[in-house]
C-alpha cells in the first residue's frame, strides 16, 4: 500500500531519525467555504460579498467566481475519505455566514446547518476532529448594504450568528475560531479594495478593525455561553516585519507596520488596549470614538488557542530611503495600510519565490512563533495555515508533482520545530490547502492545494505533496533531510 492509503495511529517505532513532534500534535489542513464549497444559490443560501464582488468587472481575475469552486457542497464525502486517507488527525473549515443566516439576521436555515453537521459527522466517523472557523470573510450581502464592517451593528449581528452555530454544532465540534485573517476582511476590504467589497475608505477600514475585534469578543462570550468545553480560537494572519536597514527611520517604519499588521488585534485581545502609537500615527483618519465604555473588556476576553497564518516576511524602509517601493504602501493603487501613505516603502525580501511572487522565508514563521513565546506567555499556539502556490499540472499519466511546495513545507515545518524545541507551546500545524480552490481576487489562476482539482470535471488528484504530508503524519514527524 502507499502512504496515501493507509493512516498508521502513530509513527513506527523503528522510524529513521527525523525532526519528531511531540505525540499530541495535531496534524490538519484548512480551507474555506467561499473557496470551495460552490452551491451558491443552493439551499437558501444568499449572496455574500464575495459573490457580489466577484462580479464587478475587472475585480476577480478572468472574471472567476466560487459558484461552483470545487464543488465540495456536494462532495463532502468524497473529500473527507481523501482525508482519512491523508491521515490528517484535524480538519479547519469555515462555516458560510449566507449559507446558515442568509440575511444575517433572523433564524438559521436547517439545510444549511444540515450541511455543516453532516460534515462535522463524517469527520467523526473518519477519526478526524472538526475545526470550525465562524468567519472566513463571506459577509452576507445585506448586512454590507447595512454598512458592512464599519458599522457596529455587524459585531452584533455576528454574536447572533455565532450562537445560531455554536446550537447547531456545539454536539460535534471542540475547536472554534472566531474570525480568520480580520486584517484581510478590514484592510484589504475597506482600504485597498483589493478584496471584498472593494471599498477605499482607510477611516473605515479601521472602523471595521475594531468591529472584527468587537465580534470576536460577542463571539467568544457565546460560544463560553453555549458549547462550555469548547476549546476557543483566533485566527491571526502576524507579519514578520523587518527593517530593511537598522536606522532609526527603517526601524520607525517597521514599528508603524507592526502596529497596523500585528498590534492592532494582538493587542486590544491580549492586553485590552490599542497601541498608543497606532492612534497618534491615524489620528489624521480618526480619534477612535467608535471605541466604546466596555468595548476592550468584551474584546479581552481569554482564549484558550492563538492560531498563525504565515506565508512570508514583510520588509520595509522609510519612504525616503531611495530604494524602489515592492508593493504595500506605495505598490500602486489605493494603500491597505491606513496612514502610512508616503511613510513607509515596502521592498522584495530575498530568495525564491512562489507562484504568487511571494518569497519563501520559512525563518519569519519561526521570529513569530517566538516572538508570541516571549510576548504572550501561556499561549497556546497553533498554525492555522501555511503554504504556497506553484505552477502545478497534471501529467500524461495524470500525476502532479511539486517538489517546490514539498521543499517549502518542509522548511516551515523545521521552522516550527525549532520553535517548539526553543519553548514556544505550538499545538499544531494545518497545511493550506486541502485542494485547489477559488484563490480570491486570483480566481482559479493559483493552485496552493497539495490536492490538484481539475475544475471542469472536478477530478481529485493527491499531488507528490500529499503523499509527502501522509508520510511526515504517519511518522509523526519529519524525514531527514
Amino acid at each position: 500500500m502507499t502512504a496515501i492509503d493507509a493512516r498508521p495511529a502513530s509513527a513506527p517505532a523503528s522510524a529513521p531519525a527525523g525532526l519528531r513532534f511531540p505525540p499530541a500534535f495535531r496534524w490538519g489542513a484548512a480551507t474555506a467555504a467561499y473557496q470551495i464549497e460552490g452551491a451558491a444559490s443552493e439551499d437558501g443560501r444568499t449572496p455574500s460579498i464575495w459573490d457580489t464582488f466577484s462580479r464587478r468587472p475587472g475585480a476577480v481575475r478572468n472574471g472567476d467566481t466560487g459558484d461552483t469552486a470545487a464543488d465540495h457542497y456536494h462532495r463532502m464525502r468524497e473529500d473527507v475519505a481523501l482525508m482519512a486517507r491523508l491521515g490528517l488527525t484535524d480538519y479547519r473549515f469555515s462555516v458560510s455566514w449566507p449559507r446558515v443566516q442568509p440575511t444575517g439576521r433572523g433564524p438559521s436555515v436547517r439545510k444549511g446547518l444540515d450541511f455543516y453537521r453532516a460534515l462535522a459527522d463524517e469527520l467523526i466517523e473518519h477519526g478526524i476532529r472538526p475545526v470550525a472557523t465562524l468567519y472566513h470573510w463571506d459577509l452576507p450581502q445585506e448586512l454590507e448594504d447595512r454598512g458592512g464592517w464599519p458599522e457596529r451593528d455587524t459585531a452584533e449581528r455576528f454574536a447572533d450568528y455565532a450562537a445560531l452555530v455554536a446550537d447547531g454544532l456545539g454536539d460535534r465540534v471542540h475547536t472554534w475560531t472566531t474570525l480568520n485573517e480580520p486584517w484581510c476582511s478590514a484592510f484589504l476590504g475597506y482600504a485597498s479594495g483589493v478584496h471584498a467589497p472593494g471599498r477605499t475608505e482607510p477611516a473605515a477600514a479601521l472602523r471595521a478593525a475594531h468591529h472584527l475585534n468587537l465580534a470576536h469578543g460577542r463571539a467568544v462570550e457565546v460560544l463560553r455561553d453555549r458549547v462550555p468545553a469548547a476549546e476557543v480560537s483566533l485566527t491571526l494572519n502576524l507579519a514578520a516585519v523587518r527593517p530593511l536597514t537598522g536606522s532609526d527611520a527603517d526601524r520607525d517604519a517597521a514599528r508603524r507596520i507592526d502596529a497596523l499588521a500585528n498590534r492592532v488585534f494582538l493587542d486590544p485581545v491580549f492586553r485590552g488596549r490599542y497601541p498608543q502609537d497606532l492612534i497618534e500615527d491615524t489620528a489624521a483618519l480618526t480619534d477612535w470614538s467608535f471605541v466604546r465604555d466596555a468595548d476592550l473588556a468584551a474584546i479581552s476576553r481569554p482564549i484558550d488557542v492563538l492560531g498563525l497564518n504565515y506565508y512570508s516576511p514583510t520588509v520595509v524602509a522609510a519612504a525616503d530611503h531611495g530604494q524602489d517601493g515592492g508593493g504595500g504602501a506605495d505598490g500602486g493603487g489605493p494603500s491597505p495600510w491606513p496612514a502610512a501613505d508616503g511613510a513607509v516603502r515596502f521592498l522584495p525580501a530575498p530568495g525564491p519565490r512562489t507562484a504568487m511572487d511571494w518569497p519563501v522565508d520559512a525563518d519569519g514563521l519561526y521570529e513569530i512563533l517566538v516572538r508570541l513565546r516571549d510576548e504572550l506567555p501561556g499561549t497556546a499556539l497553533m498554525v492555522t495555515e501555511n503554504g504556497a502556490a506553484y505552477e502545478d499540472y497534471a501529467d500524461p499519466e495524470g500525476d502532479v508533482h511539486d517538489p517546490e511546495r514539498v521543499a517549502y513545507v518542509h522548511a516551515h515545518l523545521e521552522a516550527v520545530h525549532r520553535a517548539i524545541a526553543d519553548g514556544a507551546d505550538v499545538r499544531g500545524y494545518f497545511l493550506w490547502s486541502l485542494l485547489d480552490n477559488f484563490e480570491w481576487a486570483y480566481g482559479y489562476s493559483k493552485r496552493f492545494g497539495m490536492v490538484h482539482v481539475d475544475f471542469a470535471s472536478q477530478r481529485r488528484t493527491p499531488k507528490d505533496s500529499a503523499r509527502w504530508y501522509a508520510q511526515v503524519i504517519a511518522r509523526g514527524g519529519l524525514p531527514p533531510r
